[in-house]
């Protein structure tokens, strides 16, 4: 279910992949429960593959959202309002594309408006178009930064990111706990040290977090 707006004309041109059926998509589930070991045909397993299907079409629902749409209603009566604004602590799900692992944690959003705003739900739902799809941080990261830029053309935008990786804590070198943090600075935050400082005070600097 797609949660913008279907009357507003999308910006964002997306690569067109040619899915499977859910038939084919489901036999790849049961491939899979046989490469680990099990058997898909016993009680407990025989209604995984279709789990699992409806299960991606929530996890990955990013990929028939637009972010861009999402955020092309926005109010003027602000009374001349031009300091930040800051949404924090946005919680989000998203899986890493190299293992498909999930990637769990925190983005706080900041940006300076010129003469309107976007109503703060539409900055949440932003983060999740963008994380319900299979992601690397970074990128991430700028997605959102760089939406919000070019779409509300605000004096400035700041985007950080702390995540966990199961990739990293689950496997591999399993080291549980760890965060990661990105940030994308864009305009007046990138230009203006003290102001890069204030939102990062705001949001509680997750660099000085323990000190």
């Amino acid at each position: 279910m797609n949660v913008y707006d279907p009357e507003i004309k999308s910006k964002d041109v997306s690569t067109v992949v040619e899915r499977p059926s859910r038939q084919e998509a489901e036999e790849a589930v049961r491939t899979l429960l046989r490469w680990a070991g099990d058997d898909p045909d016993r009680e407990g397993l025989l209604d995984t593959p279709k789990r699992v299907t409806k299960a991606y079409s929530e996890w990955f629902r990013g990929y028939g959202e637009d972010p861009v749409a999402m955020l092309q209603r926005t109010f003027g009566e602000t009374e001349g309002y031009n300091e930040m604004v800051v949404l924090r602590d946005i919680r989000y799900e998203s899986y890493c594309e190299h293992h498909m692992a999930p990637i769990i944690g925190v983005a706080h959003i900041g940006y300076i408006p010129t003469e309107r705003v976007v109503g703060i739900s539409k900055l949440a739902r932003v983060v999740e178009a963008f994380a319900k799809r299979l992601q690397v941080q970074e990128k991430m990261t700028a997605q959102i930064a760089n939406a919000l830029f070019d779409t509300l053309e605000p004096k400035g935008v700041a985007v950080v990111i702390e995540g966990e990786h199961h990739c990293m804590s689950t496997r591999g070198v399993h080291k549980p706990g760890v965060t990661m943090v990105t940030s994308s600075m864009l305009g007046d935050f990138r230009e203006d040290k003290e102001l890069r400082k204030e939102f990062l005070a705001t949001i509680g600097n997750p660099t000085n977090r323990g000190s």
